[in-house]
């Protein structure tokens, strides 16, 4: 075993390709990462496997700045790049050993880290915390990331969401609708095996999955989330809604319900969906509408790596590093206001005064004269002395 941070790797793993560190344990992942400078020379690697590229010309050639900490400056542009700028790291004021510890936990514990969970250890604050984690699950979607294909179940469900910060209760919570989308594989060759229609999918096992929220159930949201997840030509199993005919770039082998439960017409997208609602009330006692999508995908990263789940700390941070950068302000999706953008407040400024606190667009309090009348000023005899002070 051996980490990015060594300086050399041992024979023969450059020819396999680039690679990856195992954080196995907690002891192997201190010893992997113990200061800075492995977590920059980790992020540095992730970055530029072939050498530094400039972001500005495309150039090649650079060195690196003693004045800034992990900092190069193009030899060509003379632009000084930092390992974190233009990564979901952009501007960071955290430690990277913050941010890889973060990581670490978030995509080896089993059941997931909430915010508040990870403020107790890293021993931050609470918005610190929920703002990690916020930009640690917007980098868990690979961009380039392949459809699913071969033989794919799809179908809908309701899962319950939270309302502000009141105690989560079942029987008042509202619902939302997410559909699914699960690779159904043939254990015997290790691959997808379509079948005949209306044959029995027996003997499988589920591959990759997509999770996404719709508005209804209506076609243009089924539709639109099939051809966005799912490839041309692949088989669909559903359950007979009246929105999959119009895919008629895929085959579709429907499977009609009626009274029978879900679970066995399609096993594995509703144990997907099982696993997902127990997730989502263990690990974040309910899930909120607002920022739903980053929680599943969430699930979805740690689904589709359940088989290798020690490499996914390598996997978060590689994904990470050519992630677009997402601020605060992006995330609430609110205007910064330090961009000179009038911000709406819910309540008028206070402001101190000389007779006591007083509210922008309140009239003066009754008693005083704002304007008080400017004594004369007597002229300068500059002729006789002692006038002129």
């Amino acid at each position: 075993m051996w980490y990015a941070c060594l300086a050399e790797p041992p024979p023969g793993a450059v020819a396999t390709g680039l690679p990856m560190a195992k954080g196995r344990s907690l002891s192997e992942f201190q010893e992997a990462f113990p200061d800075e400078a492995c977590c920059a020379a980790f992020l540095v690697r992730r970055r530029w496997p072939n050498g530094f590229v400039c972001p500005a010309c495309a150039g090649r050639r650079a060195a690196a700045l003693k004045s800034r900490a992990y900092t190069y400056e193009c030899a060509n542009c003379g632009r000084q790049t930092s390992i974190t700028a233009g990564t979901a790291m952009h501007r960071t004021r955290l430690p990277l050993t913050t941010w890889f510890w973060a990581a670490h936990l978030m995509a080896t514990h089993s059941n997931g880290m909430s915010a508040r969970q990870l403020e107790d250890q890293l021993g931050v604050t609470y918005k610190t915390a929920w703002l990690l984690t916020q930009k640690l699950r917007r980098s868990m979607v690979d961009p380039d990331r392949e459809p699913l294909e071969g033989v794919v179940e799809v179908d809908q469900a309701e899962i319950p969401f939270r309302e502000g910060d009141a105690f989560f209760e079942p029987g008042s919570a509202g619902k939302i609708f997410i559909i699914g989308a699960v690779e159904v594989i043939d254990r015997d060759t290790n691959q997808p095996k379509p079948r005949r229609k209306h044959a029995k999918y027996l003997d499988t096992r589920s591959g990759r999955i997509r999770l996404a929220m719709i508005a209804d159930n209506s076609a243009a949201s089924i539709e639109a989330f099939v051809r966005a997840n799912v490839k041309r030509g692949a088989t669909l199993l559903t359950d007979g809604h009246a929105s999959y005919p119009g895919l008629i770039d895929y085959r579709h082998d429907p499977r009609i319900v009626g009274t029978m439960a879900g679970h066995v017409v399609l096993p594995w997208i509703h144990r997907a969906f099982s696993l997902m609602k127990r997730w989502g009330l263990g690990t974040y006692h309910g899930l909120r509408r607002t920022h739903v999508d980053t929680y599943l995908n969430e699930f979805v990263f740690r689904y589709n790596r359940r088989f290798h789940r020690h490499v996914s700390f390598e996997a978060l941070l590689g994904l990470a590093a050519h992630h677009a950068p997402a601020s605060y302000w992006d995330i609430v999706k609110r205007d910064n206001p330090r961009k000179g953008v009038q911000t709406i407040r819910r309540t008028p400024r206070r402001r101190k005064t000389a007779t006591g606190m007083r509210q922008d667009g309140a009239p003066p309090a009754l008693g005083t004269d704002q304007n008080q009348p400017i004594k004369p000023v007597h002229p300068l005899h500059i002729d006789e002395p002692g006038t002129t002070g």
